[in-house]
């Protein structure tokens, strides 16, 4: 069957005290409404957006997903239950809706999954247990366990009042159920508004069953202000490094690790404190990954080692290299089998072969290095000619003396030597010696001694 889910982005957020729609706040490097749509797009690419708010820059942000987003405007901020209203008119007859919250984003694939396995008899809500449930609306069920209504704190009774298990929001059922559901609701309250949670006693009524399916609390927690965004920044980076624990890596200082996309790593890696892994990251076998070192969108291989303090961006680094301490590795970036990129040393679009060295404050841009070449420190490949971009060439186990400049486009050979102090404007021959400095001129008695 069809799963369509409608994701609820239409508030302000006022007590977050910003310009910017409530849902695109973020954590974990993407917006709150990225995370949730992604986890919705992975069950079912069908997804409304209920807009209100800022819903030009909502708008604008889902349509980078990929996703078969469509949306619906909810003219006036008027109930959770006149937002669904809203967006139900988008979804085709026959489906599973499933609603969602774009300020609620740490909802687990799984627990999804399960919530909609148990809504084929009609209806199925999310609920999560609190030690205090002051404030929420308690579920209350009959002696088979299903729910039979949200009843909220003002009105509920001393024992009810006992209850521990509160609705998340979060639900599914079949499109028609709702449908009908929805159209019995109405606003005779204090606020005015239409109230998702009268939806439960009024199906409840027409004689249908309503599952529940229990979530941890951190999986359903949202975020109202920038205080409880912090508070989710902390729960998803605990969730992620919980993941890769499980999965065999170890992980120095799990609090000190910030994870904001995803990691695919191999046995007995170690990650040190203060890391970023960002984008799609993956590690081989056998990794270490030093202190207050960030990687983004890169491929690390077997018993490869990131030293402190490196940066690595649309980088790739081959098997048993070293990168760093202090290195950058930029997009295009392909550092090749036991290769070494030292300290101070920057790299784009430049390809260093396998067991080639450059040790020391070097910056090879638009480069391609063969194999067993040493780059002396502080040679620099001089690619921008203030208009375009040209290649350097230097191939297999060549000599780059210490501060040397090579002027791009230029070659230098295999088997080929630089010497120190050079700047190198044209091709270097296999098997030469390149020098490009001025002689060197001695003046004596150049020194005047003082009175």
């Amino acid at each position: 069957m069809d799963i369509h889910t409608i994701v609820l982005a239409a508030g302000e957020g006022s007590r977050m005290k910003s310009n910017r729609a409530k849902v695109l706040q973020r954590i974990g490097g993407t917006s709150m409404l990225e995370k949730i749509c992604f986890t919705a797009g992975s069950i079912s690419p069908k997804i409304t957006l209920v807009v209100g708010f800022n819903k030009d820059s909502v708008i604008k942000e889902s349509k980078t997903y990929n996703l078969e987003i469509s949306t619906a405007d909810q003219p006036k901020p008027i109930g959770t239950g006149d937002a669904v209203k809203c967006g139900i008119t988008k979804v085709e007859d026959g489906a599973k809706v499933l609603v969602l919250y774009g300020d609620v984003p740490l909802i687990k694939k799984e627990t999804l999954e399960e919530l909609i396995n148990s809504s084929d008899d009609g209806l199925s809500i999310l609920t999560t247990i609190l030690e205090d449930p002051y404030g929420y609306g308690r579920v209350k069920k009959d002696d088979s366990g299903n729910a039979l209504a949200i009843v909220e704190e003002k009105d509920a009774s001393a024992d009810e009042k006992k209850i521990k298990e509160i609705f998340t929001g979060v639900l599914c059922g079949q499109k028609e159920l709702i449908d009908e559901g929805l159209a019995k609701l109405d606003n005779n309250n204090a606020a005015g508004e239409f109230y998702l949670t009268d939806l439960v006693s009024i199906i409840s009524n027409k004689g249908f069953k309503i599952k529940t399916y229990n979530a941890s609390n951190d999986e359903v927690k949202g975020a109202n202000s920038k205080a409880e965004l912090a508070q989710l920044e902390g729960i998803y980076r605990a969730m992620k490094a919980e993941e890769l624990i499980n999965k065999g890596v170890t992980v120095a200082d799990p609090a000190r690790l910030d994870i904001r996309g995803e990691v695919v790593a191999g046995k007995d890696c170690l990650i040190d404190v203060n890391v970023i892994l960002e984008g799609n990251v993956t590690l081989g076998d056998n990794v270490h990954i030093g202190p207050n070192t960030i990687l983004k969108n890169a491929t690390i291989g077997n018993n490869s080692r990131i030293e402190a303090f490196s940066h690595l961006d649309s980088a790739t680094v081959g098997e048993g290299c070293v990168i760093g301490p202090y290195a950058r590795l930029r997009e295009g970036s392909n550092i090749e089998n036991s290769a070494k990129v030292g300290n101070f040393v920057e790299t784009k679009n430049s390809t260093l072969g396998s067991g080639s060295k450059a040790n020391h404050f070097t910056y090879l841009g638009d480069t391609e290095v063969g194999t067993s070449t040493n780059i002396g420190a502080g040679t620099i490949t001089c690619n921008y000619d203030g208009t375009n971009k040209h290649k350097t060439t230097i191939g297999d186990e060549s000599f780059i003396g210490s501060n040397t400049s090579l002027v791009a486009p230029v070659t230098v050979g295999s088997n080929s030597t630089v010497a120190a102090g050079s700047v190198i404007t044209k091709d270097v021959p296999d098997g030469a010696l390149g020098v490009g400095r001025s002689k060197q001129a001695n003046k004596e008695n150049w020194s005047k001694k003082k009175d």
